[in-house]
């Protein structure tokens, strides 16, 4: 009887626990996307009776990429985790008049941004539509390395930027996008997303800029279910 009762439980534990797998495997997905990022500009200006000191930092859109994983634990809700990369390049302007002189520079630079997040997507369709509205809400970190390039042009006696320097930095970010089923497994998303971190720029700048940063990010891609 023991033994009858042991092959019964087996027999009833076995689909059980294929059904789970499964269940699991069609909830993970991984992706990556490509496109472009544009970064936000801005000017500052400090005038006195005596003074005027002007900067400004312009960039200009570049590349990104990203790569993403996440788990769909509900109808309606997936979580996901994001590495993100993206290059663009800018130029900081700074001049300053004053008693003691004037001084100016105009200074091409280069700027990696690298960011690791976590974010919640809310889906407005359910699972297995083939048209999936979403938007998304996360943060994570932000690691940006920055570099001057070549082309300077250098007047009187500036405090200029460093040569090279690497921050960290605490991100917010936002997106909306739309994932379209392409096949039992495959999928099209595009996402346009917005980043907030710290302004490295026009902390560089003379005056500084104090301003949140944003870097906006159109990407295009596939993901597939496992």
């Amino acid at each position: 009887m023991n033994v009858k009762v042991i092959v019964l439980g087996v027999a009833c534990l076995v689909p059980c626990a294929l059904v789970a797998q499964n269940t699991i495997r069609d909830q993970v997905y991984f992706g990556a996307m490509g496109g472009v990022a544009t970064l936000s500009g801005d000017a500052s200006a400090v005038i006195t009776p005596t003074a005027a000191s002007t900067s400004s930092y312009d960039p200009s859109n570049g590349a990104a990429a990203s790569v993403f994983a996440g788990t769909h634990i509900r109808n309606y809700v997936s979580l996901q985790a994001d590495y993100v990369w993206n290059r663009n390049d800018v130029v900081l302007t700074s001049s300053v008049n004053g008693p003691g002189g004037s001084s100016f520079y105009h200074l091409p630079e280069s700027v990696v941004q690298n960011a690791f997040l976590g974010n919640a997507l809310i889906y407005f369709q359910k699972r297995g539509s083939r048209l999936r509205p979403y938007l998304s809400l996360g943060g994570g970190a932000v690691l940006i390395h920055s570099r001057l390039s070549g082309g300077a042009i250098v007047s009187g006696n500036p405090a200029l930027p460093p040569a090279s320097s690497h921050h960290a930095s605490i991100a917010q970010r936002t997106s909306v996008g739309l994932d379209v089923r392409l096949g039992d497994s495959w999928y099209f998303r595009y996402s346009f997303g917005e980043t907030i971190a710290r302004n490295t720029f026009g902390d560089q700048l003379s005056p500084p800029e104090h301003r949140v940063a944003k870097n906006f990010q159109s990407l295009f891609g596939i993901y597939f279910r496992l």
